[in-house]
C-alpha cells in the first residue's frame, strides 16, 4: 500500500508553536520592560521607568510621553542577571532559528515521508533554544527585587518578561512535540 502523505500531528504542534515561541521570545528581549519601576522618590506620581535588557525608557503616563536610552546610574546593567540575559536570549533565538530550518527540512522538505530523525534532532534543538531562553528570564524574576532600583520606589514585572516565558515554554513544547519523531525512527528500524 501507498504511504500516507499526511505530516504527523506532533510535527504540526511543533512547527506551530516553535514560530510563536519565536516571535514572543524576539520581542521579549527587543522590548525594554522586564521590570516597571513606579512610585519613584522625588519623581512625579505617574512617571514609570521600564528597565529591559538593552534599554532604560522614562514614561509619563498621564502625557504617554516616552524617553528611551536613559542613563543606567543604578549599575543595573551590571546585574549579572541582566548581563546572562543579554548573553542567552539573542544565542536561544538564533538556535531557535537554526532549529527551525533543520525543522523544515526534516518535517517535509518536498519528500513523500517526513524525515524522522530529522525532525527530531530539530526538536531537541528547538526543546535546548527554549530552555536557554528560560533561563535568564527565571534568575532575572527571581532575581527581579533585588536589582538596584531607587529605595522606596514600587517594583513590578514587565510585559517583556511576560512574554520571554511564555515564548521560552512554547519552544519548549514545540521541540517536545518534534522530538517525538525519534519514536518513529525507532519503529522503522
Amino acid at each position: 500500500h501507498l504511504p500516507s502523505m499526511r505530516t504527523p500531528t506532533a510535527m504540526i504542534v511543533g512547527l506551530v508553536l516553535c514560530p510563536c515561541g519565536l516571535l514572543l521570545t524576539l520581542t521579549g528581549t527587543i522590548a525594554p520592560n522586564w521590570r516597571q519601576v513606579s512610585r519613584v522618590p522625588d519623581q512625579p506620581l505617574d512617571v514609570v521607568w521600564e528597565q529591559g535588557i538593552w534599554d532604560i525608557c522614562r514614561e509619563r503616563q498621564s502625557t504617554h510621553d516616552r524617553l528611551c536610552g536613559q542613563a543606567d546610574e543604578l549599575g543595573y546593567f551590571e546585574q549579572v542577571p541582566v548581563r546572562v540575559a543579554q548573553g542567552l536570549m539573542p544565542s536561544s533565538l538564533v538556535l531557535t532559528v537554526v532549529g527551525l530550518v533543520v525543522a523544515a527540512l526534516g518535517v517535509r522538505c518536498w519528500q513523500p515521508k517526513p524525515r524522522h530523525l530529522v525532525a527530531g534532532v530539530a526538536g531537541l534543538v528547538l526543546l535546548l533554544s527554549g530552555l536557554m531562553s528560560l533561563v535568564p528570564s527565571s534568575w532575572y524574576t527571581q532575581e527581579l527585587w533585588a536589582l538596584p532600583a531607587a529605595p522606596g520606589s514600587t517594583l513590578s514585572v514587565g510585559y517583556s518578561l511576560v512574554l520571554s516565558y511564555l515564548g521560552s515554554c512554547l519552544e519548549i513544547l514545540g521541540g517536545l512535540a518534534l522530538a517525538l519523531s525519534f519514536h518513529h525512527c525507532c519503529k522503522e528500524h
